[in-house]
């Protein structure tokens, strides 16, 4: 039986997010730190529309329309919408129209999917009068998330849909985590597409051929992220940066850096960040460099003049966050 409609309209968002540390070996079980970045945001919003008309999906930033009835069961969007209506108990089609839009770039490591996903959710189980917990919105994104990225660890899913820093590690509930002394990021894109799903895939590749070489570098990696989660605890931002530089060096081993980020790494650590690195998938996308007030202007200047194409503040651990 359909669901009641609660309203005419409804709007849902969704924030982006950054990986501090951990990226590539949380998908072996290894733990990951993941924060969100609420300057940048992904909406969904649903309409009634005319009877007869079913479900419509309407991506407004590349200009796709999509109705749910003609899309493929790949479709990452429609995927979510279908697992969303059985989960309100929906079994006849709607006639709803859900328009997306995000500011959250693409394939840049800050989570667009996920984001879009996300606000999709908690519009369509919102406008069907049903609560939107953050483990359901979580568990329905996943299953779009193993389309966008092959394996994914699940943390964009996890971060994005509880919004709050979490210690994650796959297969385990998410943890919130103590901020000591709250802490800025800037959050630098490169202006390259980021292709996470063909650079978790290559790291697979890697994997398999040697296992025991890329397990010791993913349990490198994992020793970095008990570091920072202690440096974060104690405020400790001297150790933060060191600790990103240091995860940097180990994601650089696993093949997943290039030379144009590198490039932006080393302009923002000239410029006085405490410590860079790149953040998600690499190859392309963002990176991060921990900047205080002394430094987050210069650092700012430094990226965008080595070809950052835009940077972000973003503050960690403020109040109703950590």
């Amino acid at each position: 039986m359909q669901a009641r409609i609660a309203q005419m309209m409804t709007t849902s968002t969704a924030s982006g997010k950054i990986i501090l540390f951990g990226e590539h070996a949380v998908v072996y079980g290894r733990p990951a730190i993941a924060v969100p970045v609420a300057q940048v945001r992904a909406t969904a919003t649903v309409t009634d529309a005319p009877p007869g008309s079913g479900c419509t999906i309407v991506a407004q930033d590349i200009g796709e329309e999509t109705r749910l009835a003609a899309a493929a069961a790949t479709h990452p969007l429609a995927l979510v919408l279908r697992l969303a209506l059985e989960e309100a108990g929906i079994g006849a089609e709607p006639d709803w129209r859900f328009v997306l839009t995000s500011d959250i770039p693409i394939a840049s490591g800050l989570g667009s999917g996920a984001a879009i996903s996300a606000a999709l959710v908690r519009a369509l189980l919102t406008h069907a009068g049903q609560p939107a917990p953050a483990e359901t919105v979580s568990r329905l994104v996943y299953r779009s998330e193993e389309l966008f990225h092959g394996t994914p660890s699940g943390i964009d899913n996890a971060v994005i849909a509880y919004e709050r820093p979490v210690w994650f590690v796959k297969g385990q509930p998410p943890e919130s985590f103590a901020v000591g002394q709250p802490f800025t990021l800037a959050i630098a894109d490169s202006g390259i597409p980021s292709p996470t799903k063909e650079s978790v895939g290559d790291v697979r590749r890697a994997w398999e051929a040697d296992p025991a070489g890329y397990e010791a570098i993913f349990s490198r990696i994992a020793d970095v992220v008990h570091g920072a989660r202690r440096a974060i605890r104690d405020g400790n931002l001297a150790a933060i940066g060191a600790l990103m530089n240091t995860n940097q060096q180990r994601l650089e081993e696993l093949g997943v850096s290039s030379p144009a980020l590198e490039k932006l790494i080393d302009a923002a650590r000239a410029a006085g960040a405490k410590g860079a690195k790149l953040s998600g998938g690499g190859r392309g996308g963002n990176l991060i460099a921990l900047v205080d007030e002394e430094s987050a202007e210069a650092v700012q200047t430094a990226l965008v003049n080595a070809g950052a194409k835009r940077v972000i503040l973003t503050q960690v651990g403020t109040a109703g966050i950590g």
